[in-house]
């Protein structure tokens, strides 16, 4: 991280933590300097940097959000703000015509890295108060990475501080709750560990 990239990140997690608190709440694994995989619901643009803002200075350093390239690169700001503060790992939510690159290579390349990441298991926001189902990504990962711990997260309210249609964000106390690690279990096929990865998410969104 550039030094401008450093000033300015204490500049944003300074702003974030005054707008809605970034509490973390550790209720499942403490935070552990191991590689990750924190899987989270989506509902707003805001979840990579309340999670980012939610983790101990210590871990925010080896931890990447995963970011949608055709969003977080629309502008010159957004892209700097993700490359410069957020080492983001940008990813294709289409794959572009004609490309045979697979979607996850990037992910793939960050965590044979040995960095963690933070990942949005459906892919796109959602609206309804539970998780869409969740696609693939985090199944083959697990595959791929036996020994990388997968820790579910619930992000509380963060859809409520920027609502939408407005350009001013609200205050609101949100917070992240991180859970107990998941594991693929031996013979799981894909569509019964991406359901149970999903509950143990949901599992978090009342305590």
């Amino acid at each position: 991280m550039s030094r401008a990239g450093y000033i300015v990140g204490l500049l944003l997690l300074g702003f974030v933590r005054l707008l809605t608190g970034a509490q973390a709440r550790w209720l499942g694994c403490p935070p552990k300097a191991e590689q990750r995989i924190y899987f989270a619901n989506h509902q707003s643009h805001a979840d990579l940097v309340m999670i980012w803002s939610a983790l101990p200075g210590e871990l925010r350093q080896s931890v990447r959000p995963i970011a949608a390239k055709d969003y977080w690169t629309k502008s010159w700001l957004k892209q700097w703000i993700t490359s410069q503060v957020f080492n983001a790992v940008y990813v294709q939510r289409a794959r572009e015509e004609g490309s045979d690159q697979d979607p996850l290579a990037p992910l793939i390349e960050a965590l044979s890295a040995g960095d963690s990441i933070i990942l949005f298991p459906e892919g796109t926001r959602g609206h309804a108060p539970l998780p869409q189902p969740f696609k693939a990504g985090l199944y083959n990962l697990a595959k791929q990475f036996p020994n990388v711990v997968l820790v579910p997260a619930w992000i509380h309210n963060i859809q409520r501080v920027m609502p939408k249609g407005e350009v001013v964000p609200v205050p609101v106390l949100c917070s992240v709750t991180f859970g107990a690690p998941v594991a693929l279990q031996d013979g799981e096929d894909r569509a019964a560990f991406l359901e149970r990865a999903r509950e143990a998410v949901i599992a978090l969104k009342d305590q």
